[in-house]
């Protein structure tokens, strides 16, 4: 595998860019059984390809959100279950889309700086096992696109 990612330039549609990027990350990840190694090159190539403010995976560690591989800044560390977005998508095993955070009843501010948010829970014998968090510092940034190509990314995770 290439470390290097092939992003398109110009005015491709999300979906385009996504579309794109989908057999890149499947072959980044195709053969490497290491779980963390996977995670960090997935927010890496997310973040990339996409600028978002924030990517990154929260693992389900003793009853709780713990923060694995992720780009952007710092971080909330721990999360319960049920709380903020990541943790009701835990709870709830649904992706939530939040076009204005601040609107998010519980919403975990972790950085004033997101605005709107999305997270895709991963399961593995039918519990979530981890989530996938995207934050963006525009407002009404995701949309059911961004659902569709980031749960295909995540179905191809082997926790």
């Amino acid at each position: 595998m290439e470390e290097e990612l092939i992003i398109p330039s110009g005015n491709e549609s999300k979906d385009e860019r996504y579309n794109s990027l989908y057999p890149q990350i499947c072959s980044m990840i195709d053969g490497e059984t290491d779980i963390i190694a996977n995670l960090a090159n997935v927010t890496a190539a997310l973040k990339e390809s996409f600028d978002f403010f924030w990517v990154g995976f929260y693992l389900v560690k003793d009853n709780q959100l713990v923060l694995g591989p992720f780009q952007g800044p710092i971080a909330c560390t721990r999360i319960a279950y049920g709380k903020g977005v990541c943790g009701t998508s835990w709870k709830e095993n649904k992706t939530i889309i939040v076009p204005n955070v601040n609107s998010f009843p519980g919403h975990i501010a972790c950085s004033s700086l997101s605005q709107s948010e999305i997270v895709i829970p991963i399961e593995k014998d039918n519990e979530v096992v981890a989530v996938l968090d995207v934050d963006s510092e525009h407002l009404n940034h995701f949309d059911e696109v961004d659902q569709k190509w980031l749960t295909k990314i995540v179905a191809q995770l082997k926790f």
